[in-house]
């Protein structure tokens, strides 16, 4: 038999006011557990909505930022908690409290007072979490079935650069000698690439979409986009921005020349940074934050049409290949849920089109 804890023991408290270390009343009523962290999402205006408090043993409790919970101890030990001084133990002392809990000590589901009295004559049993962390989810089944990464067989797939990187974007600007485009940026590159500079790399990724957009060059662009290719994901994001474009670029190259199966190690190597976390609470946060970019894009819309009525070619010009590298990049991740496949490859051809023109 199971009893609600004494009322004199909780306290009232926002769920957006919940911090690391309060003792937190389950939803059963019944038990309680300590909060070992608390992230709050916000609504599409930007408005906190829901706390997710992560309790003991792993489990999440999803609250209404708005709701009231109940947590053990009273008003003044709360606030002493949320500053670090003292808190209220079950006898009624004053104890002491850090900020943080020590990551040396394992935290454990808690019985209130009450429960833990009544079952004192009984054989104990093994603590059951109340709350249980959901799988993660898949943004995609292609995502899902590619997150381990190529193997070695697939990246052989990959041609090895005929030479030094100089020496290919030397090669194949030569083979354009009156585009302006190409002309700039392999002059800049023939200084020599540094692939740890940010600069080099999206010169590079700008040579690869240059030749395979203006001038038609599939594989002078694959060329090119496979210096980037096989450089693996560092943690630097502003790096890796010019890598995932080559891939995406790459991708949707071999999938119209025929190359299926290199355009899958294209995917696989632009998927790879998704599988690196391994804290499953920050995974999971990870992957939905991922899908939702997936679901809602930006394409430049309202950037484009600005342009337009402004009688600017260049400046639309410039947002419809930011809008192209956009789709190709939903193309590689297997499209969305917003955007499916046939649609992608409508949108990209349409963009190719008005920036050829």
């Amino acid at each position: 038999m199971t009893h609600r804890p004494a009322a004199q023991h909780y306290s009232e408290l926002q769920a957006g006011s919940l911090q690391t270390g309060h003792l937190l009343l389950l939803p059963d009523g019944e038990r309680s557990a300590e909060v070992q962290s608390v992230l709050v999402e916000d609504d599409d205006f930007g408005t906190p909505a829901v706390v997710l408090a992560t309790l003991t043993g792993g489990g999440i409790l999803r609250i209404a930022a708005g709701s009231t919970v109940l947590v053990a101890g009273t008003g003044a030990a709360l606030e002493a908690t949320s500053t670090g001084s003292t808190a209220v133990n079950d006898g009624g002392e004053e104890t002491a409290v850090s900020e943080e809990p020590d990551a040396d000590t394992p935290l454990k589901l808690v019985e209130p007072p009450a429960a833990r009295a009544d079952s004192a004559g009984e054989d104990a049993a093994p603590a059951v979490p109340a709350v249980v962390v959901p799988p993660l989810p898949a943004t995609t089944p292609a995502a899902a079935a590619t997150a381990a990464g190529p193997t070695e067989e697939e990246l052989a797939l990959i041609p090895e650069p005929s030479g030094t990187p100089e020496s290919v974007v030397e090669a194949v600007a030569s083979a354009h000698p009156d585009a302006m485009g190409v002309m700039l940026l392999s002059d800049r590159l023939a200084k020599g690439i540094n692939t740890k500079s940010g600069s080099c790399l999206k010169d590079l990724n700008d040579l690869a979409h240059e030749l395979f957009v203006a001038l038609r060059d599939a594989e002078g662009a694959l060329a090119v986009a496979d210096l980037l290719n096989v450089l693996p994901f560092d943690g630097n994001p502003g790096r890796w921005t010019s890598v995932e474009a080559a891939l995406a670029l790459s991708s949707y190259i071999c999938r119209q020349t025929g190359q299926e199966e290199r355009a899958e190690v294209y995917e696989k190597l632009l998927r790879a940074p998704d599988a690196m976390e391994t804290d499953p609470f920050k995974a999971r946060m990870n992957a939905k934050v991922r899908q939702r970019s997936l679901n809602e894009p930006n394409l430049y819309d309202k950037e484009i049409f600005r342009a337009i009525d402004n009688s600017n070619p260049d400046a639309e010009r410039e947002w419809r290949l930011l809008r192209l590298e956009a789709l190709m990049f939903l193309r590689a991740h297997g499209g969305s849920e917003t955007i499916g496949l046939k649609e992608l490859e409508r949108r990209i051809g349409n963009e190719l089109e008005s920036v050829r023109a």
